[in-house]
């Protein structure tokens, strides 16, 4: 293992909100220099760890100010992160896209810093500086500071410039501090829509969020009315920054026109009738929440030898830290415990065929083949023959609203490109689809492949995504309608992660959760087998079977598994069966594409045996931070340094017995 040098960190931290970007709008986005501001918190670096450090010597400072008379006036480029070397050089991370007039040119610069306990800015004299590419930061000599022990006082300062000093950008491009405060106007009717209150950036496109003005009409997400005397001050909502979206931006009449699609602003809306010291108290009552369960987070990784977590509590900012303290508490401990057991075992991962082999020897099955012309919902009485009555019986529980779909969203389903447009009129305009799976669009807008358009309504839907393709897929299904499904019986769940952990060394025999950053966990999904926690923890199959739901089918968006599948459907409830699998024979995936339908019972039954689940070990090469004698390290490995723990679904067929298994073999 190397190590590099110390480092604040440089990791990108996707919930937080970004520092002011160049933009060329409203297209494209650069990272850019930001304007200091207490309200907005960085989102692609964590400029800003900061230490309570003592005030620069008399050689260096020329002018200090509390930054509450002068924040407004300066610009953020970057924060020091380090020192270097033994002659008081400092390390500074960029946070601007100009920094060879940064960090090269010699002149005045300012440094903010906490100093008993208040933020103050004081002047500084940049002598010179040079780029360190291999640490992606630049190496910086301020006059005066001559030693190490001087320079390492700066460590955790921001390193600002005048904001008149900001460059003049190229047409069409502008910062992200200019939108800020913006009036938000709808360009049909010209009716206010409000204010943009801070800029995200969410990987395809920056986002808006903008607090919708009191006087506008508009119906919340459950189509309710706003209340006589109810005001929508407060309310925050997402506007992606898209020219389809936002055709319009005024920098001198500081206003943009918007044309949001149907259910945009109203995504996410609810109106709340409660007074505002109603409001509070609920607010009070949910951080007490919070904090219990941290303490009990916290408790349970003590118990598993994982205190080093929390290294980062001592660090940073307010956010930083409630960044660390949301991620220990979204930490599924219980099922981290299970699959550092199962590490330790070593078991064979089945593919598909080896496993369907061994359950055929041990459980009571029904095998159907078929070929792949009649897996859709279309197929014929000819093509079917003798097996259309189950075709027939499975199409009918669909509409009947006895069966839900658990959809889940991978990146094996970007393999083919869509072969139909969701709407003709605006191919390609709606921003959220390029940010969507190309095959999940295609079968959304399909009856042949997908559940008809005249039964959705009667179907829940379960969409199982990572953490980015979250906001886009409620926005895309926002802006459709919901492709005829009931908004109510759709659910949206976050993909099952755990953290990712080293490798057992072996005079401690244990493994160390990895950080990426000193304020964030590394994590990596956990593969299909993670839908029966996400299920359990939401109570879906309990819902699922109030509403009258009999099987629950678990597909993954890959070409051929995506349900519904009513053959397969027909044939579990023709053999009243507990399990039904499709497979295709002579394939030897494991989890990249899966088809599985469970009875309700059956699933309530495997929600509550998630502890008979097997975990596999796949051995990584993860670049992590660690810290050593109080300073953080970034720690590059080169070789397998850790463990990222997975579990595929078919792992369930061996944690719960059945009394009967109905095989769905393909051929192609």
């Amino acid at each position: 293992m190397q190590r590099a040098s110390i480092l604040c960190s440089s990791n990108p931290i996707p919930s937080f909100p970004p520092t002011s970007h160049r933009l060329v709008a409203p297209l494209q986005s650069r990272r850019a220099e930001s304007v200091s501001s207490p309200l907005r918190l960085p989102l692609t670096r964590l400029h800003n760890h900061r230490f309570a450090l003592p005030p620069l010597h008399s050689t260096v400072t020329e002018e200090i100010v509390e930054t509450a008379e002068t924040e407004s006036g300066f610009t953020k480029v970057g924060y020091i992160s380090n020192v270097h070397g033994l002659q008081g050089e400092i390390r500074v991370k960029s946070s601007t896209d100009f920094p060879e007039l940064r960090f090269s040119k010699p002149g005045k610069r300012w440094l903010r810093q906490q100093i008993s306990g208040r933020e103050t800015v004081q002047e500084v004299e940049l002598v010179e500086g040079r780029g360190h590419p291999g640490q992606k930061s630049w190496i910086l000599r301020l006059r005066g500071i001559e030693t190490v022990d001087e320079a390492r006082q700066l460590i955790g300062s921001t390193l600002l410039v005048r904001e008149e000093d900001r460059p003049q950008l190229e047409e069409g491009e502008l910062y992200t501090r200019d939108l800020v405060g913006m009036r938000v106007i709808l360009k049909e009717t010209g009716e206010p829509v409000g204010n943009v209150v801070n800029v995200f950036n969410s990987g395809a496109s920056d986002l808006l969020q903008v607090m919708l003005d009191t006087t506008l009409d508009i119906l919340d997400s459950t189509g309710k009315p706003r209340p006589t005397g109810t005001r929508l001050s407060g309310h925050l909502v997402w506007i992606p920054f898209v020219k389809e979206i936002v055709p319009n931006v005024d920098v001198q009449r500081n206003e943009m026109l918007i044309t949001p699609p149907k259910g945009l602003l109203e995504l996410n809306l609810r109106f709340d009738e409660r007074s505002k010291k109603e409001r509070r108290q609920l607010e009070w009552k949910e951080r007490k929440k919070m904090q219990k369960r941290l303490i009990a987070a916290k408790k349970k990784l003590c118990e598993m030898e994982q205190k080093h977590v929390f290294d980062g509590l001592r660090f940073g900012e307010k956010a930083q830290r409630s960044l660390l303290a949301d991620q220990i508490v979204g930490v599924n401990s219980k099922l981290l415990q299970q699959a550092l057991e199962n590490v330790e075992i070593l078991s064979k991962r089945w593919n598909v065929t080896e496993m369907v082999s061994a359950l055929k020897a041990k459980e009571k099955t029904s095998t159907l083949e078929i070929s792949e012309e009649c897996l859709v919902s279309s197929a014929s009485k000819y093509k079917l023959g003798t097996h259309f009555h189950l075709q027939e019986k499975g199409v009918d529980l669909i509409s009947k609203g006895k069966a839900a779909i658990a959809l889940v969203v991978n990146d094996s389903g970007n393999l083919q490109e869509p072969q139909l447009a969701c709407n003709p009129d605006h191919e390609n305009s709606d921003s959220t689809e390029k940010s969507v799976s190309p095959f999940l669009q295609t079968l959304l807008c399909d009856d042949q492949r997908f559940i008809k358009m005249e039964d959705r309504a009667s179907v829940p839907l379960v969409l199982v995504c990572s953490a980015q393709e979250i906001q886009p897929l409620r926005m895309h299904f926002s802006e459709n309608d919901y492709f005829g499904f009931v908004p109510e019986k759709v659910w949206f769940l976050e993909e099952e992660k755990l953290p990712v952990v080293s490798k057992a060394v072996e005079a401690e025999k244990k493994h160390k959760i990895l950080m990426k950053s000193p304020w964030e966990i590394l994590q990596s999904p956990v593969g299909s087998g993670g839908i029966f926690s996400l299920l359990s923890s939401n109570n879906i199959p309990e819902s699922l079977g109030e509403m009258g739901v009999e099987y629950i089918e678990v597909c993954s968006t890959n070409p051929g598994y995506a349900g519904a599948n009513p053959l397969l459907l027909g044939f579990v409830n023709s053999w009243k069966s507990d399990v039904g699998i499709q497979i295709f024979k002579g394939r030897k995936d494991f989890d990249e594409g899966f088809d599985i339908i469970f009875s309700t019972s059956f699933m309530k039954k495997l929600t509550k045996q998630i502890n008979k689940l097997q975990f596999y070990a796949t051995p990584k090469q993860n670049l992590h931070v660690e810290l050593v004698d109080k300073e953080w390290v970034d720690v590059t490995p080169i070789s397998p340094n850790s463990y990222e723990l997975g579990c595929t679904i078919y792992s369930s067929l061996k944690a719960s017995s059945f009394d009967k298994l109905c095989i769905m073999e393909v051929t192609e």
